[in-house]
């Protein structure tokens, strides 16, 4: 355990010294924000439901994060570390492989939660963030979350044969998804057809989550959210599982 907890620490450090992750995880999450909040504010109408831009955007905000994590980081960090020969180097040491990837997704589920913790101290300070939901359904909310896009990032680093390829593949799949899905724009301000064609992307039902759990409604609201994240979860994984090599 001791081993797990000094890698995690290790991989915290080396993931702040990556610019690019660290800016996409940290900092852009935050632009957005100051941007939009700026540019919309955060005043409601006052009618029955209704919010303002920043209180509706922030779940979207959240995902945004996760995504980063999940879809860019993780599957470079695991995939350069296979190419550079370390995943084999800890195979002739008395920590298990496996430890090697918890380590990694403990690692980046703290920072992804930092990046979080300042979107939201950001929201409160400029723009008087508001959040219907409790504390547990947002936390479940997004654990569940991290847990279907970090599948999804071991799975992308399960295939490729290299840090590169993992950047590529991983970018392709990450811009399409986080301004259709909802992540970096609200999804109401899609046209209709545009939503529609986004219901299959799974961090669509990421945000959607992250949503219901941000404005106090049941996690369980829609039924088809629960199922998707969880078949997104459970290919990702196998595919992970099978497919995955430490050389």
């Amino acid at each position: 355990m001791r081993g797990v907890g000094s890698l995690a620490w290790v991989g915290m450090k080396l993931f702040v010294r990556e610019p690019l992750g660290a800016f996409f995880t940290l900092i852009f999450p935050v632009i957005l924000l100051l941007i939009f909040g700026v540019v919309f504010g955060n005043q409601s109408s006052g009618a029955a439901g209704d919010v303002g831009f920043v209180d509706a955007a922030t779940p979207g905000y959240v995902a945004l994060v996760i995504a980063t994590s999940g879809l860019l980081s993780l599957g470079i960090n695991v995939a350069r570390s296979r190419e550079l020969g370390i995943l084999r180097r800890f195979r002739v040491t008395p920590l298990r492989p496996s430890a090697v990837l918890v380590a990694e997704i403990a690692a980046l589920f703290v920072v992804t939660t930092i990046g979080v913790g300042m979107l939201l101290v950001t929201g409160k300070a400029l723009f008087g963030l508001h959040c219907a939901g409790g504390p547990a359904p947002l936390a479940a909310a997004f654990v569940v979350s991290c847990a279907t896009v970090f599948a999804l990032g071991m799975a992308l680093a399960s295939v490729v044969a290299s840090a590169r390829s993992a950047q590529a593949v991983g970018m392709t799949i990450f811009y399409p998804m986080i301004f259709l899905s909802g992540a970096a724009i609200p999804r109401a301000l899609l046209p209709a057809g545009v939503q529609r064609a986004a219901a299959v992307l799974p961090l669509t039902h990421v945000v959607t989550l992250l949503q219901a759990a941000w404005n106090g409604d049941a996690l369980t609201a829609d039924p088809w959210t629960i199922v998707a994240l969880g078949l997104t979860t459970s290919v990702a994984s196998t595919v992970a599982v099978w497919s995955f090599r430490w050389e």
